[in-house]
């Protein structure tokens, strides 16, 4: 038999998710900042662009199947498994981290994992390998990882 309490707890979750599913992702990535859940940024294909001529990064494909790479990849790790290659990833959890996949699902998820892992500086590019093309950027082919 549940209590009053855990029926008032279920209520405020279920709630709170209702009230996420009409923000943005700016807001609704603000809202778990604010209840202590990690979070990350997204940015666009042109600032990714302009991030990889300023700054150091790890930029990470995350896309399975593999679908071309931006040139400058660092890595390729799918995006179910950024937990299980922690080791492959950057030591320092302030390094500049910026993940793609072919459209933005994929890298959103790893995103997530990645802020969970304790990386602070994770970046998602809205729109991935199809946004960058679309910009005009070139793509990188290979065999897949």
């Amino acid at each position: 038999m549940h209590s009053p309490c855990s029926y008032a707890l279920a209520a405020a979750l279920g709630a709170a998710t209702l009230a996420a599913c009409g923000q943005d992702r700016a807001e609704t990535s603000a809202a778990f900042e604010r209840a202590g859940t990690p979070a990350y940024t997204d940015i666009t294909a042109t600032q990714l662009h302009e991030m990889m001529e300023a700054q150091d990064i790890v930029l990470i494909n995350v896309h399975i199947p593999y679908a071309g790479d931006i040139p400058g990849t660092d890595l390729s790790i799918p995006f179910d498994r950024i937990a299980a290659n922690a080791d492959r990833l950057p030591a320092d959890k302030s390094a500049k981290v910026v993940v793609y996949c072919r459209s933005g699902r994929m890298s959103v998820e790893a995103s997530e994992t990645l802020a969970a892992l304790g990386y602070r500086d994770v970046s998602n590019v809205v729109g991935g390998l199809k946004a960058w093309s679309e910009a005009g950027y070139p793509l990188e082919l290979r065999g897949g990882p």
